[in-house]
């Protein structure tokens, strides 16, 4: 009886453990009714648009939806409300959503805040008070995942530096506060970061201070090692100088006393120096160690044990982007740790795979285009220079042509028209600048037929033949 009353209240203590679990806010932007729940701040009338998209490369094309940024070199502001106001006084608080890069951004951010009851989200910009900043933020060399809390109106930064990604994969971030005042970052499940808030983040005076007023004692020994007052130095030691005029030095035969002054040896090392004799060095019999200024506890720290606790009812983007294309998703505030690993494994663990698989193949159809493009870069090339080569050889000659009276055709050549060249010889043949048909008796047989046909097929283009034949 007794044991099944012990069963039974441990029972009843995990079903209140599990119904005190609460999401406050799960978001996916897979159905179509997202901007009824996001509110896009108006404090300026030119902050960037936000819309919802895959990508250009996905996993499922319904469940990789998300928020993204759609114009470049622009602050962006956009808020939702949780499903209630989430106090974490007794309860985890952790906050998840995932960040893509997909442009390969170069300078921007990729963080959410958390925000306060009292926020108005019509008015939201950089300067609206926020309970936490978390996530993501890139420019440059520097890729940092901001943990920022704010504590007393005043925002605080983590003290420790956490590396982000910036491939054009999506990522995941967890950031995980305790009631006993620590905290978890996680990256892709991975922890990244751990602490206490009020160490990492300095939200209180440190509890120990230096006791200004102390002084070392006088007789405090410092030094670790002193020489041995019982060694002697040998009795054959030698002092001698370190260097001595070089004995086999003489003086140049052109060196004037008078004008060059009074001529010295140059010196070399002594063989006989062994150095200056120290007594060697034993340790400190009464060596105390380093001196330290006692430290005292600090009067001006006072625990707070509510320095964890914020009352939170929104939370929002508040961005500027260089380059436009991140995709923000997959956003869940809750209080149980056990959910948020859940819904990373429904969510970001289950596609990462085929993400990186759909990128492969993105990247391959890049490669294919870019190698297919070159090569008709390349192929064109060829073919305006095997133009430029048969514009240089084919020339096109101006002939004057006159039919005179009797039907007879004058054609004149221009003075620069190169001379004909009778491959079967080496002697060559002259043509004068003006012809007549019928050709000169001067002109030899194989000329006369050769210009006989050339000319027969011009007339034949030109219709001079036809009209010479009916005359």
């Amino acid at each position: 009886m007794k044991i099944r009353g012990i069963f039974f209240a441990a029972s009843i203590l995990t079903l209140s453990i599990i119904a005190s679990a609460e999401i406050y806010l799960k978001e996916t932007f897979s159905d179509a009714d997202w901007e009824k729940r996001w509110i896009q701040s108006q404090h300026r009338d030119d902050l960037g648009k936000f819309t919802v998209s895959s990508g250009n490369f996905y996993a499922d094309e319904i469940e990789s939806r998300g928020l993204k940024t759609s114009q470049d070199a622009k602050f962006y502001a956009i808020s939702t409300k949780l499903n209630k106001e989430f106090n974490n006084t007794n309860k985890d608080l952790i906050v998840q959503f995932s960040v893509k890069h997909e442009q390969n951004i170069d300078c921007g951010g990729g963080y959410v805040k958390l925000l306060p009851p009292e926020f108005d989200a019509l008015s939201f910009k950089g300067e609206s008070p926020y309970n936490i900043m978390f996530g993501p933020d890139i420019c440059g060399t520097t890729r940092i995942v901001h943990v920022i809390v704010n504590y007393q109106n005043e925002n605080k930064k983590i003290t420790k530096q956490i590396i982000a990604p910036s491939d054009q994969l999506t990522h995941l971030y967890t950031l995980i506060i305790k009631p006993d005042q620590t905290y978890t970052v996680l990256v892709d499940n991975k922890e990244e970061a751990s602490g206490k808030l009020e160490e990492d983040f300095k939200l209180l005076p440190p509890r120990e201070i230096h006791d200004e007023n102390a002084k070392k004692p006088d007789n405090w020994d410092e030094e670790p090692l002193i020489p041995d007052p019982n060694d002697k130095k040998p009795d054959d030691w030698v002092d001698a100088p370190r260097t001595i005029p070089d004995p086999k030095a003489e003086k140049p035969d052109d060196w004037d006393d008078e004008s060059d002054g009074v001529w010295e040896p140059p010196h070399i090392p002594n063989p006989e120096f062994k150095g200056e004799w120290e007594p060697k060095m034993i340790e400190n019999p009464n060596y105390n160690g380093t001196w330290y200024t006692p430290l005292i506890p600090n009067p001006a720290y006072k625990e707070d044990k509510t320095l964890h606790v914020f009352n939170t009812l929104y939370i929002g983007f508040d961005l500027w982007q260089v380059k436009s294309g991140t995709i923000f998703d997959n956003i869940l505030v809750t209080d149980d740790i056990e959910e948020a690993k859940k819904f990373s494994n429904e969510t970001f663990m289950k596609y990462r795979d085929a993400e990186l698989e759909a990128k492969r193949k993105l990247d391959d159809l890049e490669t294919e285009k870019t190698k297919s493009e070159s090569e008709k870069v390349n192929k064109d090339d060829d073919l305006e220079d095997d133009e430029n080569e048969n514009n240089g050889n084919d020339e096109i000659i101006d002939l004057d042509v006159e039919i005179g009276s009797g039907g007879q055709i004058k054609v004149t050549k221009p003075d620069d028209l190169p001379e004909a060249q009778d491959n079967t010889s080496t002697q060559e043949s002259t043509t004068p600048t003006t012809s007549e048909l019928p050709p000169s008796p001067s002109s030899t047989k194989d000329e006369n037929d050769e210009l006989d046909k050339s000319f027969n097929e011009f007339e034949e283009e030109i219709g001079i033949r036809r009209e010479r034949e009916e005359l």
